[in-house]
């Protein structure tokens, strides 16, 4: 693990969705938890986010401040004006750059017709607002970290536009690749709308057939960067999961890094998670199973003593694997198991499921939809969760359901090849269900490998205690972290 830093850094963190303000996936639980663990590092770090339609001023203490910045696209004037908060329970800044026009819209990103039209211009003008914004307050970060598409013309404004003044002369930036499938790749017109020149539309910077692509302009002109995971590091370096910027990522690959994302345990931890049927801990695990018939009950399901129950909570699309269990439903349904299911995503899953319930009323619990409270309690009250993902750059859920008790069942891909490992029956080490090939019957064996091994009480509640006892807290990431800042600035720590 990284030393501690013995320099108090200034870090901005600019993210296009942050836990509790907005979410759509785990970029947003990134962006709430890693700040604060910074913070309690010694740093000061503070965020920016645009300031949505879906935010609650007055539920978050937003306020206006007198600062504003104004931003030209494509000959028009946009102004953003600067609103301020603070992480709840922190001290830890956050500035929200509202602008009508683009931010106060039902979406983040997308409605179910399609992403909005103009996302370009919404992600220019937030990139260079967040630019303008840390002259205008007076904050002069030694670090700006950028976070996938939204934020990639960052670093390409401060090398490009903004590198002859002197305010930002000694700024650096890492940028975090947490989805390489979504890059930002736009019609090459929105080069000129950024006010950026045809001299950096090359191979080598920001063309991308013939298009620009802000992804990669965060990896070209970012001086450091860094995915999720160690294992999703090797993985986006391969055409197989690349995304035709694999080649870009191999030219850079001595300034690429993995670090795994941490779980934040103050929200999420059975002992003392307020949204659960019952708390629980390794001393007091039978209260798991109350959880466990509370959630049943809910889901119109009867509890079953010797019955597992399989767990899912996730967006319903492919890279989840949602085809795999397509495919293998019927099968596992045949299995002594129950399954619940948490999600939204594709119509065609939401069809699915709901035809299943109907199919399988005793052994199948569907939820279509995004509930909290429910999510807690299908991480708490499962006895094993599904994550068969196509890829997962690092994954939470696994983390979640490891320190719930709950036994992951995995494809071997990114994060979740970092972080579960399939039980050893002569060892006794392990933590999970592991399965590597992309099809379904492989996901269909570990399901009844999982089901034979619950059967073995002492089998199972050791796979649970070595899943508990293991600590993916945020302050071993963070400390990562500090060290790639300090890397970006030229200050190389000896690493144990």
């Amino acid at each position: 693990m990284a030393k501690k830093s013995p320099k108090k850094l200034k870090i901005l963190f600019a993210a296009s969705e942050v836990v509790p303000f907005a979410k759509t996936g785990g970029l947003a639980d990134v962006a709430g938890a890693l700040p604060k663990a910074l913070r309690e590092l010694g740093h000061d770090v503070r965020i920016v986010m645009p300031r949505y339609e879906c935010i609650n001023g007055e539920k978050f203490g937003i306020k206006p401040t007198q600062y504003a910045v104004n931003v030209d696209i494509a000959l028009y004037n946009h102004r953003g004006e600067i609103h301020e908060s603070t992480v709840p329970g922190t001290d830890i800044p956050v500035y929200f750059i509202d602008n009508p026009e683009f931010f106060h819209r039902p979406e983040l990103y997308r409605t179910p017709q399609g992403e909005y039209w103009d996302n370009a211009e919404r992600f220019i003008f937030f990139s260079r607002a967040v630019v303008e914004m840390i002259k205008e307050i007076g904050f002069q970060p030694d670090v700006i970290n950028c976070n996938d598409w939204h934020t990639g013309l960052i670093p390409v404004y401060l090398k490009t536009i903004y590198s002859g003044d002197e305010f930002y002369k000694n700024i650096k930036t890492v940028y975090s690749i947490h989805n390489i499938a979504y890059q930002g790749a736009f019609d090459k017109s929105k080069l000129l709308h950024a006010g950026l020149w045809w001299d950096i539309f090359t191979m080598d910077k920001i063309e991308f057939y013939d298009m620009v692509n802000f992804m990669k302009g965060g990896i070209v002109f970012a001086d450091k960067v860094n995915t999720v995971s160690e294992k999703y590091r090797e993985e986006i370096m391969t055409p197989e999961f690349g995304y035709n910027l694999d080649g870009v990522l191999r030219n850079r690959q001595q300034d690429v890094v993995g670090i795994l994302n941490g779980i934040d345990y103050s929200a999420w931890d059975p002992r003392t998670d307020k949204l659960l049927y019952s708390n629980y801990s390794e001393e007091t695990i039978e209260e798991k199973e109350n959880v466990k018939k509370k959630l049943l009950e809910e889901n119109g399901l009867k509890y079953i003593e010797g019955v597992p129950l399989l767990g899912l909570v996730s967006r319903l699309d492919d890279q989840k694997g949602l085809d795999f269990i397509a495919a293998i439903i019927d099968d596992m349904m045949r299995l002594n198991i129950q399954f619940v299911l948490l999600g939204t995503g594709e119509e065609r899953y939401h069809h699915m499921f709901n035809h299943l319930k109907s199919k399988y009323p005793e052994k199948l619990g569907v939820n279509i939809k995004f509930d909290n409270k429910i999510a807690h309690n299908i991480y708490a009250g499962s006895d094993m969760f599904l994550m068969p993902s196509r890829f997962e750059p690092c994954g939470l859920g696994q983390l979640i359901s490891l320190k719930y008790g709950t036994i992951p069942i995995v494809r071997e891909t990114g994060g979740l090849a970092d972080t579960v490992k399939q039980y050893n029956f002569k060892t006794r080490q392990g933590n999970g269900f592991v399965f590597s090939g992309y099809n379904p019957w492989d996901l269909l064996h570990a399901i009844r490998m999982a089901a034979d091994s619950y059967k073995n009480r002492t089998v199972w509640k050791r796979i649970m205690n070595n899943g508990m006892k293991q600590d993916f807290a945020w302050e071993g990431s963070a400390e990562h972290y500090v060290a790639l800042y300090e890397k970006a600035m030229g200050i190389n720590r000896q690493e144990p």
